[in-house]
């Protein structure tokens, strides 16, 4: 059945984010729910239809056009995404890259690790648009191991990619609240209040000093606000893959910022130079040249050391965090 010929009641409790399309239209529909957009239109006498610019035939198309839209932005039927595989393609020479696939899966972290210029940006650009051997490696991305689907290129609701990078700096007049409220809107929360909630103590857990639902966004430090957008990545992004650049010089919590995004089923691909992050991953990925030279699975041996260098790192912080409080260092 069109949604022309439902009232304004059926069609708000299936789908409610039409009240800000009748408002901005200006269609006043309160006390006649139980009629048809068309029947309260119809109400209106013609001078009132001519200043409101109506055409009830452009304004129906409209409405299912703007359901249509809003039903596909919001589907629960996208694809999930369980794995991302890379095919080798060439380096900065016209190599070939030295491995036969990179197979990248959900809830899992990977490190990129090269020097500066080493050609890191060009994997993540490859992933980002999935490359179909037609940017400058050559290389080939596959989603769920099948032919993706375009909606992953062009779509601006579906990135494959999202990217946390070192440098964050906000313009908008905003409180924390009003900010994470204002992205949880555009992504049509049931909850919001309570995502909100979350995402603030989240951040606040990560962050070295905790701020307030009401502190101006502009007035964040640069690690509060690599907290803040961690926690609201983990819980309001549906790009099933997270770049972090040198999460190490954020100032945060480095170990729950990954455990935060581990826990929503993110691929996190991080790129870092600190020794404790390039061994939290299952896999460390080693550029050079702009191409991959290796891929090291982590080894027991290099897990022992890890748990020194957590040791070292927890010492570390407990020095840091007193010297913060003007204690003297024992």
């Amino acid at each position: 059945m069109s949604p022309s010929n439902n009232t304004i009641k059926q069609l708000l409790e299936k789908y409610p984010f039409l009240v800000s399309f009748l408002e901005d239209n200006n269609i006043n529909f309160l006390g006649n729910e139980d009629k048809t957009l068309r029947e309260i239109i119809n109400l209106l006498d013609k001078d009132e239809q001519e200043e409101l610019a109506i055409n009830i035939g452009q304004l129906e198309e409209n409405l299912e056009e703007f359901i249509d839209q809003m039903s596909a932005f919001l589907s629960d039927d996208d694809e999930e995404v369980h794995s991302i595989t890379i095919f080798p393609g060439t380096d900065k020479s016209g190599a070939p890259e030295n491995y036969k696939s990179l197979e990248l899966k959900k809830g899992e972290i990977v490190c990129i690790v090269g020097p500066t210029g080493s050609g890191k940006s060009r994997l993540l650009g490859d992933i980002e648009w999935v490359a179909q051997c037609d940017t400058p490696t050559n290389r080939r991305v596959l989603v769920n191991n099948e032919q993706p689907d375009s909606k992953w290129r062009f779509s601006i609701s579906d990135k494959l990619v999202a990217q946390l990078s070192q440098n964050m700096n906000f313009v908008m007049d905003l409180s924390v609240e009003e900010f994470v409220t204002l992205h949880a809107e555009s992504r049509m929360i049931e909850d919001i209040e309570e995502t909100v909630k979350v995402i603030i103590e989240n951040a606040n857990d990560l962050a070295g000093e905790r701020f307030s639902k009401d502190t101006p966004i502009t007035s964040l430090s640069g690690g509060q606000s690599r907290a803040l957008m961690i926690a609201d990545t983990a819980h309001l992004s549906r790009s099933p893959v997270i770049l972090i650049d040198e999460i190490e010089n954020a100032g945060i919590d480095r170990k729950r910022a990954l455990d935060l995004l581990l826990a929503e089923d993110k691929i996190v691909l991080l790129a870092t130079h600190d020794p404790t992050l390039a061994l939290l991953g299952n896999r460390r990925v080693v550029i050079k040249n702009g191409g991959i030279d290796k891929i090291i699975e982590t080894s027991e041996k290099e897990r022992e050391i890890l748990s020194e260098l957590e040791v070292l790192d927890k010492r570390q912080a407990e020095l840091r965090n007193a010297l913060r409080h003007g204690e003297k260092l024992r």
